[in-house]
């Protein structure tokens, strides 16, 4: 056995999921919780033991990554076997009561939410055609394509900037970010595009726009529910694509909460630094995450794969007091966010821009949209 495969195969860990969600459309009854349990819950606690991730050499060829590449690239083709196969077990036929099955599929979109978004933000990145269009058909399968244009196009410009809706302003509670974010990451997306067409004098309606690419994939997947499982296969569909949106945004809300960039007048920001990210570093959740917790290397170096992404020091980016699983519940709990997360950016702002008296103009809720 190589070393690169042995370094890569704890990334395969998602694959131990399938047969939980498998286990929960067979039998449904308590077996419907353990899909949440074995990532919320399960994780959450292996990371008070697991260790540190480790890391590897940067400059590791691209040649040897294949088996890291392999565990990202083979992941779409089984996300669509389970989600559509659990359809095929559920929708229509009587085994299960009606909560049950809205509680199975709450379960696929825990995994496609927390594994397939994650390994379409992966992709989304790569140069390779082929490795986009399979970053697009799993944010498809979210109901959630545009995700790409406003990921590419708006976040990793604006990020800590009041013009990136997914930046978490300082005390903007959860429940508070998520309706937000919905409505103005769509807008900015649409906007993002059009101005990159403008550039090019297009049309905003020319084939060439990817909006048309993520409807016309949206339609073909909520008809292939349809096919299997009638109206019900739909509704199904819909639940698991808004419980994967749901998980996203969770994650989108603790990765910059509170952290923004120093404006330097006429618009102009300073450039992002691994400052502007939270980061986490706990094996388990790094391994299950495929290191997305790595998150200011990832701002640092956009295309770098994820076995290459590099941690900081304290002094260099802030560190989340727990890994993203925790988090991400604690997110939930308003006051106990606000309770640990403030105390924790009122100290960034000190350590970083002692200068800074006045932050205002850095807390608002508004987001100009990019031209």
């Amino acid at each position: 056995m190589s070393t690169r495969f042995q370094e890569a195969l704890p990334f395969a860990m998602s694959l131990a999921l399938l047969p939980v969600v498998w286990l929960a459309a067979t039998h449904g009854g308590w077996t419907i919780f353990l899909v949440p349990l074995s990532t919320w819950g399960l994780f959450s606690l292996l990371d008070t033991f697991g260790g540190i991730a480790p890391t590897l050499d940067p400059d590791t060829p691209e040649e040897e990554l294949f088996w890291h590449r392999a565990v990202v690239a083979l992941w779409p083709f089984a996300q669509t076997l389970m989600i559509f196969g659990t359809l095929a077990l559920v929708a229509g036929h009587p085994t299960h009561t009606v909560l049950e099955k809205f509680g199975i599929f709450i379960g696929v979109g825990v995994v496609t939410g927390t594994i397939g978004i994650v390994y379409a933000h992966e992709l989304m990145h790569q140069p390779a055609r082929f490795e986009r269009w399979l970053g697009d058909i799993l944010m498809c399968m979210a109901l959630y394509g545009h995700f790409r244009s406003e990921h590419l196009l708006v976040h990793h410009r604006y990020v800590g900037t009041p013009k990136d809706a997914v930046t978490a302003r300082y005390n903007e509670h959860f429940w508070r970010f998520y309706p937000r974010v919905l409505w103005q990451s769509l807008a900015s997306s649409w906007q993002a595009e059009k101005a990159m067409l403008a550039r090019r004098n297009l049309p905003v309606w020319h084939r060439t726009n990817p909006f048309w690419r993520y409807i016309a994939i949206d339609l073909a997947l909520l008809a292939l529910a349809y096919a299997i499982g009638g109206w019900e296969g739909v509704a199904l569909f819909l639940v698991q694509a808004g419980f994967a949106i749901f998980q996203l945004e969770l994650v989108n809300y603790i990765e910059h909460y509170g952290l923004t960039r120093k404006h330097l007048g006429d618009g102009q920001y300073e450039h992002v630094k691994p400052r502007h990210s939270w980061n986490a570093n706990h094996r388990m959740t790094s391994w299950l995450l495929i290191n997305l917790q790595r998150h200011s290397d990832h701002h640092s170096k956009p295309a770098r794969r994820y076995p290459l992404l590099q941690d900081y020091s304290e002094d260099d980016a802030p560190m989340l007091p727990h890994s993203y699983p925790v988090m991400t519940i604690m997110a939930l709990y308003p006051p106990v966010w606000l309770r640990t997360m403030n105390p924790r950016v009122r100290a960034w702002r000190k350590a970083h821009y002692p200068e800074i008296a006045d932050w205002r103009p850095y807390t608002t809720m508004s987001n100009p949209l990019p031209r």
